[in-house]
């Protein structure tokens, strides 16, 4: 399929050096939308902004979110199909979307309505709104400090330029872009699936070996562990406690500086500098960990099924105290323990374990928690295999997320060089094609700017 150039060109209006089909029409964003605040539609559905994705119903996001939607939602302003909405504090990230849907959303945002409905297809001002000619024009209408929250200040935002085709050829580009960005969306979904067979398939190795050893000729005894039936004979049945103490050592006093967080079940390094995500004031309530503590994140247990648990530290460094720090007993390796635990949080263990609004639990909650235990040579035999395994499935799982690295990289520049008219697709023939209904959610919303899910309370409150 070739793609060609429009015929001619003009400088456009914008304040970056941007060139735009002649035809084109360009205008303020105050001719094209004009501002509007309706209040008190208690009882309509709630909406919300998604980084990449735009407006959606809050019945269909992560539950992620920063800031929970309030009790009362008086103040909470009526959203209507066209309308383009803004995060005032979030827009110059892209936090910004032309609604599908009649709903409210938080007093937190700007509401836009278009003056002329007929003269705009919202799905092309949804793609165009979120592109970087226009967001790098709302960094331009920000003020503030920091790297995350700008407040946009309406007076700047007059002069933000909406460069828009005539109505027929925004049909096309919408009718051409959602065919191209559905075919990726298909490939990155299939991609997806293929990813979570190989995650079951090594979490499944890693259950195995750790319930079952790697002899399959040894000779068995019946378990008294929920989710598994025998452990070989001459394996042991100990409680949490007498493998592994919790350790609590905190950094007020000694202020260590190397900041560690648990992220889809690995101990990483975080910059401690940053202005950016769910950082306290100060870690003089955080905690010391050290090289072969295993740390467990046992809180939101109610809400969050998907994530990973378990971690194995490397370094000496500081976590948030609100997870559960385990030193191992002389009895078991520190790997063995972090896979065993592991094996655990895979198979459900931890859930409903918990009590209270979150259902958090504790060391205290756990520490009788049956864990079977072989020999540490044998131990050691079963990290090897499963280290070794793991290995390979994750390469096979690092080549897949880099060839959606390059579908997602290609989505973005497709949809910026049609909506900003670098290429004409006039002409172009469009087959008929399966309509995607959803969106691929690769995105965080407007104010999740974690990792994996280190809300306030995990990051803050302890």
């Amino acid at each position: 399929m070739m793609i060609k150039q429009y015929t001619d060109y003009k400088k456009s209006l914008s304040p970056f050096e941007r060139i735009i089909p002649a035809h084109w029409e360009e205008k303020k964003l105050m001719q094209w939308y004009r501002l509007k605040s309706v209040q008190n539609n208690d009882g309509e559905e709630l909406l919300s902004v998604y980084l990449n994705r735009g407006v959606i119903r809050y019945s269909d996001s992560t539950g992620k979110q920063v800031h929970k939607p309030s009790d009362d939602t008086s103040k909470y302003q009526l959203v209507e199909p066209d309308d383009f909405v803004l995060n005032n504090q979030q827009a110059w990230r892209g936090s910004v979307g032309v609604s599908k849907y009649r709903g409210i959303i938080s007093p937190a945002y700007y509401i836009w309505e278009p003056r002329n409905p007929r003269v705009l297809n919202p799905e092309f001002m949804n793609y165009l709104v979120r592109d970087s000619a226009v967001v790098d024009q709302f960094v331009l209408a920000s003020k503030g400090v920091g790297s995350i929250q700008r407040q946009i200040y309406v007076p700047y935002m007059k002069t933000v330029i909406l460069a828009v085709p005539p109505k027929d050829e925004q049909d096309k580009i919408v009718d051409f872009l959602n065919w191209k960005i559905g075919e990726m969306h298909r490939f990155i979904r299939e991609t997806r699936n293929e990813i979570d067979y190989l995650n079951e398939l090594k979490h499944s190795i890693i259950v195995k070996a750790i319930t079952s050893g790697l002899d399959e000729d040894v000779r068995k005894k019946s378990s008294t562990i929920s989710f598994v039936k025998e452990i070989p004979a001459h394996w042991e049945e100990l409680m949490l406690f007498q493998i592994a103490s919790e350790q609590k050592i905190p950094n007020k006093t000694v202020h260590h500086q190397n900041l560690l967080s648990l992220s889809y079940g690995k101990i990483k390094r975080k910059d401690i500098n940053t202005k950016g995500g769910l950082l306290p004031a100060s870690f003089d309530t955080y905690q010391i960990v050290n090289d072969g503590n295993v740390i467990l994140r046992l809180t939101d247990l109610q809400n969050d099924h998907k994530s990973l648990r378990v971690g194995l530290a490397t370094e000496t460094g500081i976590i948030t105290s609100a997870y559960t720090c385990l030193k191992p007993r002389d009895n078991i390796l520190p790997e063995y323990l972090y896979l065993m635990l592991h094996a655990y949080d895979v198979s459900k263990v931890f859930y409903g374990m918990g009590g209270g609004v979150r259902q958090s639990i504790g060391y205290a909650d756990i520490r009788r928690m049956t864990i079977p235990l072989p020999p540490l040579d044998e131990q050691q035999a079963i990290v090897d295999y499963c280290y070794s395994e793991q290995e390979k499935i994750e390469k096979l799982i690092d080549n897949l997320n880099d060839e959606i690295a390059y579908i997602q990289e290609l989505r973005v520049r497709t949809i910026s060089h049609v909506v900003t008219g670098k290429v004409d697709v006039r002409d172009i023939e469009i087959p008929e094609y399966e309509t995607e209904t959803s969106d691929i959610d690769d995105d965080i919303s407007e104010d999740d700017d974690s990792e994996e899910v280190e809300t306030v309370d995990e990051e803050v409150d302890e």
